[in-house]
């Protein structure tokens, strides 16, 4: 069977142990979390989880009757399979500064629409947002200038609203 990559959205309860218990899951049947990102939604008794995840259909299947077993988890929706939907990332990139490539720097961050958001003597801090072949892009165009470090958030989806018409 193909190897896939999917994106999970699932809705949790907001309490302790809860987030535990799904990495648990994971875990204990050998499944990957690719990517995990977790925050409060509107009512504050719930929790947004966007998960993304690898395998083929039988391990997905595994992974949604699994999580849908569990008592904190309220909906599983795999964004992926369902049709149209937005996904984004965000990353901070620390990259050497020197003034010989301070002007390429700007150029990826202007093309790209990357933010530099510190700057010390030596280095800058690019923050970039976008799907993960933009991150990647930005990543590979800026490894020839010395990154020195990269911390990304994962991965997170919303549902499209279906076109009328």
């Amino acid at each position: 069977m193909e190897t896939k990559r999917y994106t999970l959205s699932v809705l949790v309860e907001n309490t302790p142990g809860a987030l535990a218990r799904i990495a648990g899951l994971f875990s204990g049947r050998g499944f990957n979390i690719d990517s995990l990102c977790v925050a409060e939604t509107l009512d504050p008794t719930l929790s947004h989880l966007t998960l993304v995840t690898h395998g083929d259909e039988q391990i997905l299947e595994q992974i949604l009757k699994q999580l849908r077993r569990l008592i904190d988890v309220y909906k599983v929706v795999n964004v992926t399979e369902e049709g149209d939907h937005v996904e984004r990332e965000m990353a901070l990139i620390k990259v050497k500064a020197e003034k010989e490539n301070r002007d390429e720097i700007f150029r990826i961050c202007e093309i790209f629409r990357c933010k530099i958001v510190d700057v010390s003597p030596k280095t800058y801090v690019i923050e970039v947002t976008g799907d993960r072949d933009k991150l990647e892009a930005v990543i590979e165009l800026l490894k020839p200038m010395g990154i020195k470090e990269i911390v990304r958030t994962g991965v997170i989806a919303i549902r499209r609203e279906k076109k009328s018409g």
